[in-house]
């Protein structure tokens, strides 16, 4: 019997972020003083704290330090914050070990060369449609929106579809209304 996304989706426990090119557009901005402006969009912080609230651990690895992430992350209440990683596969052994979980439970959204090994490892491999081409040779999912555009609340909605949790954040906020 073949494992459908869905399937694979109802498992997860943890779900890990590239930065670059998924959480942001992948473009880099350098104010006058050298400093990085990152493009972060709103749908996606709302989308991971909807996830986290929903039981789902939320964790970011990116090769690159950058304060802006750091900041980013602060807001959204992101504590598994891995940053300057080269090499993305210490900081993934290390959040299994924390977190007690295995391959099967995370889910991992990227977009480059860089993420392979763990696209390759985890048991919801994503990536976004301005991905190369090799990427998404490499995954279970390709999401309908862009990097940097909303694609992780797209794959934050999925994760919660699947297990159940989205229609009660939904109307957590329709009884708001009364």
């Amino acid at each position: 019997m073949e494992t459908t996304l869905s399937d694979k989706a109802k498992k997860i426990r943890l779900l890990i972020c590239d930065v670059d090119g998924v959480l942001t557009s992948g473009a880099l901005f350098y104010g006058p003083t050298g400093s990085e402006i990152k493009d972060f969009n709103v749908h996606d912080g709302l989308g991971m704290k909807l996830l986290q609230k929903s039981g789902v651990h939320v964790a970011i690895i990116t090769a690159k330090k950058s304060d802006a992430v750091t900041l980013r992350m602060q807001d959204l209440g992101i504590e598994h914050v891995y940053q300057a990683q080269s090499d993305k596969w210490l900081a993934y052994t290390d959040l299994k070990q924390k977190l007690g979980v295995n391959d099967m439970d995370i889910a991992y959204i990227g977009d480059d060369l860089p993420d392979l090994p763990l696209l390759a490892r985890v048991g919801l491999p994503v990536s976004v449609p301005n991905a190369p081409k090799v990427i998404h040779e490499h995954v279970a999912f390709v999401t309908e929106t862009p990097g940097g555009q909303g694609a992780v609340r797209e794959l934050c909605e999925f994760i919660m579809k699947a297990q159940g949790t989205w229609h009660s954040s939904v109307n957590d906020y329709l009884q708001r209304l009364s």
